[in-house]
């Protein structure tokens, strides 16, 4: 298989992969990239390959670093499937169209501008309408259901446990008369995370390319995660404060959500368990829903929550912000609340409007709940900004600025460490994507100390050629116990020997003989 990095690649957004095998070229995620001008502007570059000519897609998950390019592929000439998990396709079917308005919003606003110095208008990267279309070429389907793409290339959606409907993708190919096994992690999830499943293990894989988000940080567990919050809340309120937390629409805002119903049903919050709750995003009340409709997919503990009748998304309390007149409201009493808003890195969204009303208030709170990347609004406050800029106006930064690193839903060093020693045979090659340069560095030499295994950190734009470096060994070009180690041809044997069992090898009885004819050698 050859594999490019257009995306993804030494950063940790624009996931996008093209690969090529057995006369098919596939992408595997197509996102937006995302952290400040200077990556925003790769959106609106060309593709380095011709849209019209991939045959089918892969997504991992609906998170815009992930899917949020797509209805700009099929807008430029894509016109095959896109295979992934029936939750995903649902959330992308609203992140999309809300992807589309905001690509709408900013070009009308830059526009403006263009207008009044008299040069040409410029196209949205998609619009709302381009985003529902796009979605005409989604296939839902189960984990773990083979898509046959032809007798030589079968794909499965596994459980990534990173968010709903989140996918490792595993891909099938038979060559050099074997089946490899090609693993795409797409996000892995933490575990324990709160509703979902911990991230499956999968066993046989040749080719791991992993995501490397936190391959050089250790997060805080979850139960202390859920004591920062709640200890927070507790303090901002007793100051007369607002709690202000900046939080992705989808999966992080339901976690919230979900330990805040636990400190509610606890009696943790002691006097202040009448306290407001806000969800003042249209689409982070719209992904509640769906999450709500796929709770098949949720964790023993959730559903016998669910089973008993206790709605864990659901408390008294707790209101929806579906109109722009509703969430104004909000800021117009002084009265302590919880606002959970997006966009998660506040570059976009009612968070804004938030963060106006509260950043120059020293008894309010802001708190980061999830990753901020470097050139957003969300990592200025985070690194300890104290005036920024919001709609054209300098706001100085009083209030207190938190951050809750242990709500993260993806996977530390310690969980990608363990989560890759937890699937059996181990890797022949590991490649490591979207991630920083200096995590990546600190990930690969734990994985070389640890596991001996050859570890690549593509570029963007690199293109890297797999194939399987200990074939099926032909009787007529055996080399002699003279130019090879004794170790080495018994590695050869239990690789085969292995291969056979798992149902890697198509011809068996080859495979046999070659087996047989290593035993001599080697005796």
């Amino acid at each position: 298989m050859k594999l490019s990095f257009y995306g993804a690649a030494q950063m940790v957004t624009g996931s996008c992969f093209l690969a090529e095998t057995k006369g098919k070229k596939f992408l595997i995620d197509c996102g937006m990239f995302q952290g400040g001008k200077e990556l925003d502007e790769l959106n609106y570059k060309e593709f380095p390959f011709s849209p019209g000519s991939i045959d089918f897609m892969l997504l991992t998950h609906a998170h815009i670093d992930h899917s949020g390019r797509i209805p700009k592929l099929c807008k430029e000439g894509f016109v095959g499937e896109i295979y992934t998990n029936h939750a995903t396709v649902e959330l992308c079917d609203i992140m999309l169209q809300d992807s589309g308005h905001i690509q709408e919003m900013e070009s009308e606003w830059k526009n403006r501008k263009r207008i009044r110095k008299g040069l040409e208008e410029l196209e949205p990267m998609y619009t709302v309408s381009d985003a529902v279309h796009s979605m005409k070429q989604f296939v839902g389907v189960d984990y773990r259901q083979e898509i046959k793409i032809d007798d030589d290339l079968k794909i499965r959606f596994i459980n990534s446990g990173h968010m709903l409907g989140s996918s490792f993708v595993e891909i099938k190919v038979y060559e050099n008369e074997r089946w490899n096994v090609y693993l795409f992690t797409g996000d892995i999830g933490n575990t324990n995370i709160p509703l979902l499943k911990d991230p499956a293990t999968v066993d046989g894989v040749d080719y791991l390319i992993i995501e490397s988000t936190y391959g050089d940080r250790m997060h805080k567990n979850g139960i202390g995660r859920g004591d920062d919050l709640l200890s927070i809340i507790k303090k901002t309120a007793a100051r007369g404060g607002n709690i202000v937390i900046p939080s992705f629409a989808v999966g992080r805002t339901q976690e919230v959500l979900f330990d805040i119903n636990r400190y509610k049903e606890k009696g943790l919050l002691g006097q202040f368990d009448k306290i407001p709750v806000y969800v003042d995003s249209p689409l982070a009340i719209k992904a509640t829903e769906i999450f709500r409709r796929n709770c098949e997919l949720f964790d023993k503990e959730t559903r016998t929550m669910i089973a008993k009748g206790d709605d864990p998304l659901l408390f008294e309390n707790l209101h929806f912000t579906l109109t722009s007149d509703e969430s104004k409201q909000i800021n117009a009493d002084n009265k302590s609340k919880v606002i959970i808003s997006a966009s998660g890195m506040c570059e976009a969204g009612r968070i804004k409007h938030h963060l106006k009303h509260n950043l120059w208030r020293r008894e309010s709170s802001v708190v980061f709940v999830g990753y901020q990347a470097p050139g957003t609004l969300g990592h200025t406050l985070k690194t300890g900004a104290r005036k920024v800029r919001i709609f054209g106006e300098e706001i100085a930064v009083k209030s207190k600025i938190y951050s809750v690193e242990g709500f993260s839903s993806h996977a530390d060093l310690d969980g990608l460490v363990k989560w890759i020693d937890s699937n059996g045979k181990l890797p022949d090659k590991i490649i490591l994507i979207h991630g920083e340069k200096e995590g990546m560095e600190k990930l690969k030499n734990t994985l070389t100390d640890k596991f001996g295994k050859e570890v690549l950190i593509p570029e963007m734009g690199d293109t890297v050629e797999l194939t399987y470096s200990r074939e099926v060994i032909d009787h007529q070009e055996l080399i002699s116990m003279e130019e090879a180690s004794k170790e080495k041809m018994l590695a050869e044997l239990y690789d085969l020997i292995e291969s056979v069992e798992k149902g890697h090898v198509k011809n068996v009885d080859k495979a046999m003989e070659d087996i047989k004819k290593l035993k001599e050698l080697i005796s």
